[in-house]
């Protein structure tokens, strides 16, 4: 509506119920119980399932979900739970709601995400949330997407090989958390294609794969593989390396499959150029290594200028850096977003907006600043 001095004012009441709904499902659950108190109208409609298809909740010191909202949470399709490992009842809380949300539900969840917050317990290794979300999944899951990536402890083989069996609806599983180690190895991977058919977006450790693993992948009867998310830490090592080959077979097989790879400083800098096979489709690369990088740089530019879109660096400053950035901008005009946790020149910098139309956000800064370094958004 509008006013004398031809302003605007938003009155929520104006808006249809359902338009409301779809607004109140992004709230967290704390405010959505706040939203419950505001008047009648707003009441009535935060017990509209749409209220409540996306929903975070938090479990923290302190906090607990009210009950009267508890016959409610059986309603969320899309579950993100955030919650501080450093007290045990936290824990308690997180499986209580899922226990609420997924086994009272009639396995209407479709999506999961946990993420755990503070520092972690020392020697907690997790396997009272990994048998808990075990035992609540064998209630019957219709889950299709899985995001293990905030948990800061080991997935064991056995965790994923019966989530994989409790949930074979899972189109999107995300098990590349960061964990000090790698715990699954490339025949529970086998196992997890195998129970899960329509698998087509998959994040895991890249010392997970294989190439009977990568054969799996290609059977004529699997969906196309859209993404593949890859944590390349200490663990490849001890594996066989991937060769070029194999991932221009995969590429071939799903050409519209794009990989994001996160290189970590645990990954010894010998192993580094051969997880930078030229074959990859890279998209999304994050060299987090905190070595030279110099070699690294000029694959990229030379390997990925087709695909790369998201570039994140850390590594030490140089003449020699410079250089190899400006020359990269140059070729990888597709680039979206480039941060490079170190000082750059501004001849960097002008070679990145020059270079790079499609340029939105980027981190690069000509002299040091206090931690953390804020990224700068252009559109």
């Amino acid at each position: 509506m509008l006013t004398e001095d031809k302003g605007l004012i938003w009155n929520g009441m104006d808006l249809p119920e359902e338009i409301l709904a779809h607004i109140f499902s992004f709230l967290p659950l704390q405010d959505k119980c706040n939203a419950f108190t505001v008047c009648k109208a707003w009441s009535n409609i935060m017990t509209h399932p749409s209220s409540w298809k996306d929903t975070e909740v938090r479990c923290e010191s302190g906090t607990s979900v009210p009950d009267r909202y508890s016959a409610l949470l059986p309603l969320v399709r899309n579950l993100k739970l955030r919650m501080c490992l450093t007290d045990p009842a936290n824990r308690k809380t997180a499986l209580w709601v899922l226990q609420q949300a997924v086994a009272r539900g009639d396995g209407r969840m479709e999506g999961l995400s946990i993420c755990c917050e503070g520092n972690t317990p020392l020697f907690y290794a997790g396997q009272d949330l990994q048998q808990g979300l075990v035992d609540i999944l064998t209630n019957g899951s219709s889950l299709t997407v899985l995001d293990l990536k905030g948990v800061p402890f080991t997935l064991s083989d056995s965790f994923v090989r019966s989530v994989a069996m409790l949930c074979p609806a899972l189109q999107s599983l995300y098990i590349n958390n960061h964990s000090l180690v790698c715990g699954v190895n490339a025949e529970t991977l086998k196992q997890v294609l195998k129970c899960c058919q329509s698998l087509s977006v998959l994040g895991v450790f890249q010392a997970s794969l294989s190439q009977d693993v990568f054969k799996d992948l290609m059977f004529p009867e699997r969906p196309a593989l859209k993404k593949l998310e890859l944590r390349c830490e200490r663990s490849l090592k001890y594996t066989v390396p991937l060769c070029d080959q194999i991932w221009l077979e995969l590429k071939l097989r799903h050409p519209r499959l794009w990989v994001e790879l996160e290189l970590d400083h645990t990954l010894p800098e010998l192993h580094v150029p051969g997880v930078l096979q030229p074959s990859i489709p890279v998209r999304c690369l994050r060299l987090l290594t905190w070595t030279l990088l110099l070699d690294e740089v000029r694959i990229v530019r030379q390997s990925y200028a087709n695909t790369l879109e998201v570039l994140e660096l850390q590594t030490i400053p140089s003449p020699e850096l410079n250089s190899e950035l400006i020359a990269l901008a140059k070729q990888c005009v597709k680039l979206q977003e480039v941060h490079c946790y170190c000082v750059v020149s501004q001849e960097v910098i002008t070679a990145f907006f020059t270079n790079c139309p499609n340029l939105c956000r980027f981190t690069l800064k000509t002299h040091k600043e206090p931690h953390p370094w804020t990224s700068t958004k252009l559109k």
